[in-house]
């Protein structure tokens, strides 16, 4: 008897329904496939399951045809071969360390790393036995120094999502592949656009498509890419026993995103770079942070390496305004929000202490720094309203 023969009583029917697939339909929203369980066509298709192979659905935690083609377009985007998706950038990054690293082994960590990726590190070394150590993202060829019997990985960042130092990624690479040391980087800032890691000896790529690949600032998601099939093997092993999945839904917008996302973030960098050169030219601004001016740390690796900076950028306050005037600053923005994260329509805004953060390199700025991210308002209304903010926190005047 067929799933669907009328002589079964409504329930079953309501369970067991007939196709309602229209042949010939036609969209460009990508399907959204919803699972828990996945059905087999026999025992023998179930009993020939292998986890390492990507191509067989095995249970929707795994992968259904959503993720799976978001991941196919993430590794394109790329440049890479493999892509595991995450339900955040944390998560990529955790993923990372776990799938790597075991009991007694060596990690190097920039010390102007994510922040949340600093306080893993440090969770890590304290109840999990791994030795943690902090280096001055600027330290290139000199890494090679570093490197023990015991290290396992080398993190970087490039750059840095609050400092926005410039390693020099080449070098560091070079100095962990002849010492046969995994390198991950957080390539979140370029959002795989303008920053090919693979084409620079990097291992593992890691991204938070929460920023520029959702661009609406409404998805929590993350993956890590790579070349190499034992080490894409290492990290599937690892969210398979951790029990990581993701929402096809929140696959769906991604995917919807990321044909505009090239777009967008072309459109955030050519207005970032114009509001900061703006405020370079401005006394109560000591330093500009954008990896674009030539007196940002690590430029050199920027204009060798990078087609692009997007909305993301730092400054540093001179030192003759206090704290509480720059957070003063801050608030009295109308179009910047406070909030972390970047990658949307939404301007934001955030200050920092940056001497409290590090621990292996030298800051050399007294002032206060602040993070901007520029979103997709315009331009002019933009500095407008970082100028009256300025007015009003710095010189008391009334705007």
């Amino acid at each position: 008897m067929k799933k669907n023969d009328s002589s079964r009583a409504l329930q079953t029917r309501i369970v067991h329904p007939e196709g309602e697939i229209t042949p010939g339909f036609e969209s460009f929203a990508a399907p959204v496939t919803r699972a828990s369980t996945v059905v087999f066509p026999d025992l023998a298709t179930l009993r020939s399951l292998d986890w390492r192979n990507d191509t067989q659905w095995r249970y929707g935690l795994h992968a259904t045809p959503t993720s799976a083609m978001l991941t196919q377009r993430l590794a394109a985007i790329e440049g890479g071969e493999y892509a595991l998706l995450q339900p955040s950038g944390l998560s990529a990054i955790s993923n990372v360390y776990f799938g790597i690293l075991k009991k007694g082994d060596d990690v190097l960590i920039p010390d102007n790393v994510y922040s949340p990726n600093r306080e893993l590190g440090d969770w890590l070394a304290r109840d999990f036995g791994i030795t943690t150590r902090y280096y001055d993202p600027l330290i290139g060829a000199r890494i090679a120094d570093l490197i023990r019997p015991d290290t396992k990985l080398i993190w970087l960042e490039a750059p840095g999502s609050v400092t926005m130092e410039i390693p020099d990624v080449r070098a560091i690479t070079a100095a962990a592949r002849a010492r046969n040391v995994v390198t991950a980087i957080d390539n979140t800032y370029s959002a795989g656009l303008a920053f090919k890691p693979f084409e620079h000896g990097i291992d593992i790529s890691v991204q938070a498509l929460t920023k520029y690949q959702s661009g609406g600032s409404d998805v929590l998601m993350g993956a890590a890419i790579t070349t190499d099939r034992e080490l894409h093997l290492k990290l599937k092993q690892a969210r398979m026993r951790l029990g990581i999945g993701v929402s096809s839904d929140d696959c769906s917008l991604v995917l919807r995103a990321l044909p505009s996302m090239k777009a967008r973030f072309e459109a955030h960098d050519r207005s970032a770079f114009a509001l900061a050169s703006w405020l370079k030219t401005r006394g109560e601004i000591a330093a500009m942070l954008h990896p674009a001016f030539p007196d940002c740390p690590g430029h050199e690796s920027f204009k060798r390496d990078f087609t692009g900076a997007g909305g993301l950028f730092s400054v540093v306050f001179d030192d003759r305004y206090s704290p509480e005037q720059v957070d003063a600053f801050c608030e009295a923005l109308e179009l910047f929000s406070i909030g972390w994260s970047w990658g949307g329509a939404h301007s934001l805004v955030m200050p920092y202490h940056i001497a409290s953060m590090r621990t292996a390199a030298h800051w050399p700025h007294r002032g206060t720094l602040v993070r901007f991210y520029v979103g997709l308002e315009d331009e002019a209304d933009l500095r407008a309203d970082l100028e009256q903010a300025l007015e009003r926190a710095c010189h008391g005047k009334s705007v």
